[in-house]
């Protein structure tokens, strides 16, 4: 059983999948499950995960829902794109933020994005971030209501190549002297 430092080390950005394999409800779901138990301000859990796995859908969402000049075309093989999104809560997240510049809501999804991210990498799935997006062309898309906001897609499947979490993370990263200070 992997430990959660496994965990957490193993997971990176995955842009090579197997198209031809499908994932499993139960995988998605334990995934969603770990996202619902991320903490949110004021306990609200703003967040909204739409798992797309219809391939027109997808082909849709990547035409019409990528904003150009980077290219994006490892996601055509991407079994399945989670569009996740947020609807803000007018006190917590418009009153609050407006006080303290600090916006609640993106904070609490990203939480609950990475709970979501660190689950699949334990269920074996490669995922990347894109946060390269036409927000409103996507909630187009999706048929979302106009007040939730798509905040990233997260792209999820098995990883085309089978050491994919082999590989070490560890030089890529920056040292901890680089992102931290003790007082």
């Amino acid at each position: 059983m992997s430990t959660f430092g496994d965990i957490v080390h193993r997971r990176r950005s995955c842009r090579a999948y197997d198209p031809d394999r499908e994932i499993p409800d139960s995988v998605l779901q334990d995934c969603i499950d770990s996202a619902r138990a991320a903490p949110s301000a004021c306990n609200r859990q703003p967040w909204h995960f739409t798992i797309v796995r219809d391939p027109e859908k997808r082909r849709t969402i990547l035409e019409k829902g990528l904003l150009p000049g980077i290219q994006h075309d490892w996601l055509y093989d991407c079994p399945c794109i989670v569009a996740l999104s947020l609807t803000p809560n007018f006190t917590v997240h418009r009153i609050a933020p407006f006080l303290s510049k600090i916006p609640y809501h993106y904070v609490d999804a990203g939480i609950a994005g990475e709970h979501f991210i660190l689950a699949a990498t334990e269920q074996g799935l490669g995922t990347c971030w894109v946060g390269w997006i036409r927000e409103k062309k996507i909630r187009k898309v999706l048929h979302l209501k106009t007040a939730q906001r798509v905040v990233a897609l997260i792209a999820a499947g098995y990883p085309r190549d089978p050491n994919f979490f082999e590989a070490d993370t560890a030089t890529s990263r920056k040292p901890a002297n680089e992102i931290a200070r003790w007082m």
